[in-house]
């Protein structure tokens, strides 16, 4: 039964229609990828590197909070590891 459906549909063309179908959508998906690609605005050098300093600082400010949090909190387990013997 499985066969025949499978017959007719190759020779109506179902098949081929779907697989048709399936490559359209795929070019019909890189255009829109590029016409949106065409909006963007790229910054400018001096944007771009007040950005990555920015980020830099950020990064730079965090590890520092840690790294004084990791000292704190080793120092008090240390403590109170001390207190049980």
């Amino acid at each position: 039964m499985a066969n025949n459906e499978v017959k007719k549909s190759v020779e109506s063309g179902g098949f081929f229609k779907k697989i048709g179908g399936f490559f359209k959508g795929i070019g019909k998906y890189f255009k829109e990828v590029w016409a949106e690609v065409k909006q963007l605005t790229w910054p400018t050098r001096k944007e771009l590197i007040s950005y990555c300093l920015a980020v830099v600082a950020f990064c730079a400010l965090m590890a520092i909070i840690i790294g004084v949090l990791d000292f704190a909190f080793g120092s008090g387990v240390n403590a109170l590891a001390a207190l049980g013997k």
